[in-house]
């Protein structure tokens, strides 16, 4: 669903700037996953990611995949020092608030590298989904810790191909959207101009209710509940305690 959403986000930018190749940064963006089939398709793709290794990953990804695409060793909070002020059509910005020290500078670094009628993909782990999945799994005094506002047992592994654990920080869609609203570039003559808040959606709504052995073996059921999610993905209240919330902001 996210590809879909981003996909025609490009298209219509492409149709609006009537270039055909776009400006695209993927910041911790790994080993390329998305950023690859960007650059397949003809786009100027730079992946900006703390480690080397994911980086090294990337660009053998995109060899293989005969694309190219840049690969910076940096962070989200340099952003705009790492790739210019004002030099992206979208910036992808996908499980990396979880883990930076600051949200709302790495938020506004990105607002900084949009230039004008530019959109930024944030995707965030839900803190709604990790209280209701901890209750039903007869954890209450975690999910309790993490409704008060507490990380309970969350790790600190990072992402993009890291070690898999629970995130340090989590959203909720009203929290996630005024982030976006609040982040702030400075313009050429020296005025704050903020984000304005797009398209929301959940993704992974039912998949990690519904047991396991319900869709065992079973393609149909397994393609039914695809479509459940897609179909649940912009519906609030389902929308809003998803295990994952994908906001769009746009410049």
């Amino acid at each position: 669903m996210v590809w879909d959403v981003l996909r025609d986000i490009v298209s219509a930018r492409v149709a609006e700037s009537g270039r055909e190749a776009l400006d695209i940064v993927d910041v911790g963006g790994g080993t390329g996953g998305l950023a690859v089939p960007f650059a397949a398709l003809g786009h100027n793709v730079t992946v900006v990611d703390p480690s080397p290794d994911a980086l090294a990953a990337a660009q053998r990804r995109a060899a293989e995949a005969g694309a190219r695409l840049t690969a910076v060793q940096g962070e989200a909070a340099s952003l705009d020092g790492v790739v210019g002020a004002k030099a992206a059509d979208l910036v992808i910005c996908h499980n990396v608030l979880e883990y930076v020290d600051s949200p709302a500078d790495a938020m506004t670094a990105i607002a900084a590298v949009l230039r004008p009628s530019a959109t930024v993909s944030v995707l965030a782990a839900n803190a709604v989904a990790a209280v209701l999945h901890r209750a039903l799994a007869g954890r209450f005094a975690e999910a309790r810790q993490l409704l008060e506002g507490h990380t309970g047992h969350a790790g600190h592994a990072g992402h993009a191909g890291h070690a898999a654990a629970e995130p340090p920080r989590r959203f909720t869609l009203p929290s996630l959207t005024a982030l976006i609203e609040a982040a702030a570039s400075i313009s050429a003559v020296s005025e704050a101009a903020g984000l304005r808040p797009g398209e929301a959606h959940g993704l992974r709504i039912f998949s990690g209710l519904v047991p396991g052995a319900q869709l065992e073996g079973d393609a149909s059921r397994t393609e039914a509940l695809r479509a459940l999610e897609a179909a649940a993905a912009a519906t609030p209240p389902l929308r809003d305690i998803a295990a994952q919330l994908h906001v769009l902001g746009h410049r």
